[in-house]
C-alpha cells in the first residue's frame, strides 16, 4: 500500500507538472469538434497558448526564469518546425492568419510545453543530479543532437551514433528525485527514454486531433512510426541538457553570491 501511495502521489506531481501540454491537448481537440468563429483554428490555438502562458507566470505556476527558458524552447521548436515543414516532413494544412512559411506560431509552443514539464517536474520533484559531466561536453552533444536534425537531410543520419555518444557520456549519471518526502534514483539514460516515449505517445494524439499532419496521414491518420520514438529522444535529450545546464548556471551564481555575501 505504500508502494501504492507513492506511486500516485508521484503521477499526481507528474500530472500537475503537465498542465500546459493537457491545455494544448484540450485545445487542440475542442478546436477540431468545434468550429470557432471570427479567426481559422490555428490561430485561436496561438491565443489560448498565449493566454495559458500568461496565467501561468501570473499565478505563479511557472517563475519569470522558468519563463526564460520556455521561451528559448520556443524559438528552437519554430526554427526546426520552419525547417521540417519546408523539406515536407510534415505539415500544417489548414488555414492562418499567424502561419510563416507554412508553419504556425503557436506550433512553437508544442515544444516550449515540453520545456514547462521539465522545469515544473524538477521544482516539484526536487530534483538532483549525480554525476553530471562537464559543460564541455554536454553543450557540443546538445548542439550536434539538435544540428543533426537539420543536416540529416543532406548528409548522413547520425543519431544512432548520437544515441551511444548520449550512453557513453551519461552512462554513470542519475537523477535523484523525491515523492512525498522520500528520496529515490534513476539511471539518466532512462529518464531520457521514458520522456520519449510518452512524448510520442503524446504525438499520436496530437496528430489524430490535426495539430500537424505526416505524409502518410494525408489521406487518413495512422500510427505514428515507432521510430520517431528515437527523434523524441533525442529532442528530448537536448531539452533536458538545456535545462540542467541553465540550472547549474544560476546554482553557481546563486551560491556565489551567498559566498560573497558572506565574505
Amino acid at each position: 500500500m505504500k508502494g501504492l501511495k507513492q506511486l500516485i502521489y508521484f503521477g499526481w506531481e507528474q500530472a500537475l507538472s503537465c498542465i500546459f501540454p493537457v491545455v494544448i491537448f484540450v485545445s487542440l481537440a475542442l478546436t477540431k469538434m468545434i468550429e470557432l468563429p471570427l479567426i481559422p483554428r490555428y490561430d485561436w490555438l496561438l491565443l489560448i497558448c498565449l493566454l495559458m502562458q500568461w496565467l501561468m507566470v501570473r499565478t505563479g505556476l511557472e517563475t519569470m526564469d522558468e519563463l526564460k527558458v520556455i521561451t528559448v524552447f520556443h524559438l528552437i521548436g519554430l526554427a526546426l518546425e520552419l525547417f521540417k515543414v519546408h523539406m515536407d516532413s510534415w505539415s500544417y494544412p489548414e488555414d492562418g492568419y499567424t502561419k510563416i512559411y507554412g508553419v504556425p506560431l503557436y506550433s512553437g509552443f508544442m515544444y516550449a510545453s515540453v520545456a514547462s514539464f521539465l522545469c515544473q517536474a524538477w521544482r516539484r520533484l526536487e530534483v538532483e543530479l549525480v554525476n553530471w559531466p562537464p559543460f564541455l561536453v554536454v553543450v557540443p552533444l546538445s548542439t550536434a543532437i539538435y544540428l543533426n536534425f537539420f543536416t540529416h537531410h543532406y548528409w548522413l543520419d547520425i543519431r544512432w551514433y548520437l544515441s551511444g555518444l548520449v550512453l557513453i557520456v551519461f552512462g554513470k549519471s542519475w537523477v535523484l528525485y523525491k515523492v512525498n518526502g522520500i528520496r529515490y534514483r534513476m539511471p539518466l539514460a532512462l529518464s531520457f527514454l521514458l520522456i520519449g516515449f510518452f512524448i510520442w505517445i503524446a504525438e499520436n494524439i496530437a496528430t489524430y486531433f490535426s495539430a500537424w499532419e505526416y505524409p502518410n496521414q494525408r489521406d487518413a491518420w495512422s500510427l505514428v512510426h515507432l521510430g520517431k520514438v528515437s527523434s523524441w529522444l533525442l529532442l528530448v535529450i537536448v531539452s533536458f541538457l538545456i535545462v540542467a545546464t541553465l540550472k547549474q548556471v544560476k546554482g553557481n551564481m546563486t551560491n556565489s553570491k551567498v559566498n560573497t555575501n558572506s565574505i
